[in-house]
């Protein structure tokens, strides 16, 4: 008698996953667009310097404007913060005490301005829309 041990099963299906994660992996990077670069009318310097960001960053529009002290998301967040936006869904950000950034799409991982928070957005939510911050649906 012949018969598969519950661990060779195991590892033969942890095997075959693995493959396909890798083929499936492989096939979402060959179909993501290529980068462009920042439209050139956007502000060189980015939102810290009070410029406006207005790019196409992996086949995603990406515009961030400078806040304008009356709050942010209804009023509830602190006067000054920027306004960034991905394809016109509003990105909800924050600023840390050491000046880095934080977003609602990752909170443990900081950045050193809004501009590579919103890039490394577009980049996590892997071509997803951004649903609004508060469920509302």
């Amino acid at each position: 008698m012949n018969r598969i041990t519950r661990r060779e099963a195991l590892g033969v299906s942890a095997g075959a996953l693995t493959a396909l994660g890798l083929t499936a992996a492989a096939a979402t990077a060959a179909v993501r667009p290529p980068r462009t670069s920042p439209d050139p009318s956007a502000g060189a310097a980015g939102p810290g310097t009070g410029d406006t960001v207005n790019e196409v960053y992996l086949g995603r529009r990406i515009r961030i404007t400078p806040g304008t002290g009356g709050g942010h998301h209804g009023g509830h967040h602190s006067p000054g913060l920027p306004t960034v936006r991905i394809d016109g869904q509003e990105l909800h950000v924050m600023r840390n005490a050491d000046g880095s950034w934080i977003s609602v799409i990752n909170h443990y991982e900081t950045y050193a301005d809004p501009t590579s928070l919103a890039r490394a957005a577009v980049r996590e939510l892997q071509g997803s829309d951004l649903v609004p911050f508060g469920g509302a649906a």
